[in-house]
């Protein structure tokens, strides 16, 4: 199972109302999840792109993963003041989300999920 692509509307359906964000961060999901911002020409998101799919396999049922391109959906990006990609937001249960710039290794990525999402 690869990641979940997201839209503007799939991203309030799974992740938080936008228009409610004003009044504090109120995650919908029923998992703890992590969100790939990425864009199609960029070498370190097409790096990332196939661990983000084997992590989406490995942690299924237990972490929710998405992927969102910044070139369609840019007001999710600037929620998340992506400035950079790719960018990675995890969001953990009960918690704000937490951004992180950059490719990361797989063993650095699991390493997140554990501490982050699954601790």
């Amino acid at each position: 199972m690869s990641a979940i692509h997201l839209t503007k509307d799939g991203f309030e359906n799974r992740i938080v109302n936008i228009a409610d964000m004003a009044n504090g961060w109120n995650f919908k999901g029923d998992k703890p999840a992590i969100i790939d911002f990425y864009a199609s020409w960029c070498g370190p998101c097409q790096r990332l792109s196939p661990i983000i799919d084997e992590l989406s396999e490995e942690y299924a049922g237990k972490v929710d993963i998405y992927k969102i391109d910044v070139d369609d959906q840019t007001e999710l990006a600037k929620l998340f003041r992506v400035r950079t990609i790719p960018t990675l937001v995890y969001i953990p249960m009960g918690e704000t989300p937490i951004v992180q710039s950059g490719g990361k290794t797989k063993g650095e990525l699991k390493q997140a999920i554990e501490s982050l999402l699954l601790k």
